[in-house]
């Protein structure tokens, strides 16, 4: 008997476990709250039966398709080396708008939806040239921003809720369906493609990269750094109020107290997701495992039996431990952009 040599793997064997060995080795925490997910389907699977049905799984995506959309947004700012704690407050501002000018002022729900986006353009580029051109932090300057902006909504609805016309086309945007799939959930995977493009396809992205890396160094080379910056925080704001437009049309009325507690969620799921808080490092795909994860253990919870407001301190949970992996993992010396 003869022994023979082991014959070589087929070339796109290689390739596929090549690039295998790469998501493991160059995005551990991406593999890990992929793992995590994986573990919470698994273990809410068994508590109980309606867990990983269709229906379950198409409300767990509209529902957390403005999470989705904004986390998109604050992946960049973050990957500036900043942050932006004012989207809950520009959502429920700008769905509080939406909604006085549909059942107010009668305005057609195409002109709102441009409104709301130049709202929070607006928004979004009060905070950048605070940031970028007159160097207040970023933490101070959306902290006063969400204030302000929660006032002025407040201040606008006198604390009460405006309902919207019932079978105007705006309420499609977050109770319609297409094909099956809801109205939110597909813009959110347009805003996801879109994210995933450009940081990782083309020029603003390398830039967001570089500023969040070295921030003089990406200066010196050429990069209008204080542009880019404010572009980031536009960006997010308009996302911020996407979201609250989809919010109103799918709750059905605006109001001044949606999104308390919003800003956490997304911050929660962009570092949960592997972005470094320190800059520098940002990856979509570890956005959505991020949202998606958060999303799954909320509804989780709740198809279990267990209160609702563990749902709270689970979120604190996560947060503590998505800042323990960026300490850990993604230290200031961590380089490279994601994907």
């Amino acid at each position: 008997m003869t022994l023979s040599a082991s014959k070589p793997l087929p070339q796109n064997r290689q390739i596929k476990l090549s690039r295998t060995r790469q998501l493991f080795t160059q995005n551990p925490g991406v593999t890990s709250i992929a793992i995590f997910l994986i573990a919470c389907c698994a273990v809410f699977s068994f508590t109980s039966d309606f867990f990983l049905t269709q229906a379950n799984w198409l409300n767990i995506i509209r529902q957390s398709a403005p999470i989705l959309i904004v986390a998109i947004g604050m992946t960049f700012v973050i990957t500036t080396g900043g942050i932006d704690l004012s989207v809950g407050s520009t959502l429920a501002l700008v769905g509080a708008l939406s909604a006085i000018a549909l059942h107010d002022w009668h305005w057609p729900w195409y002109a709102v939806l441009v409104a709301g986006l130049i709202a929070g353009a607006l928004i979004g580029s009060i905070n950048g040239f605070f940031i970028a051109y007159e160097g207040i932090p970023a933490f101070i300057v959306t902290l006063a921003t969400l204030a302000i902006i929660r006032g002025t909504a407040l201040l606008i609805t006198q604390g009460y809720s405006i309902p919207i016309p019932r079978h105007d086309p705006f309420s499609l945007l977050g109770r319609g369906w297409v094909l099956g799939i809801p109205v939110p959930a597909i813009i959110a995977v347009v805003a996801l493609i879109a994210g995933y493009l450009m940081l990782n396809n083309m020029r603003f992205g390398r830039y967001v990269t570089a500023i969040g890396t070295n921030s003089e160094g990406a200066r010196r080379s050429g990069i209008a750094t204080q542009r880019v910056t404010m572009q980031a925080y536009v960006l997010t704001g308009m996302a911020a109020a996407l979201a609250g437009m989809i919010t109103t049309a799918r709750l059905g009325s605006g109001s001044s107290n949606q999104g308390e507690g919003f800003e956490l969620q997304v911050i929660a799921a962009v570092v949960l997701g592997s972005t470094s808080l320190f800059g520098g490092f940002g990856t979509i795909v570890g956005t959505l495992l991020g949202v998606l994860s958060i999303a799954a253990m909320q509804n989780g919870l709740i198809l279990a039996h267990i209160s609702p407001f563990f749902t709270q301190i689970a979120t604190g949970l996560i947060i503590l431990l998505a800042i323990w992996l960026n300490t850990r993992i993604l230290s200031p010396g961590h380089a490279g952009t994601g994907k």
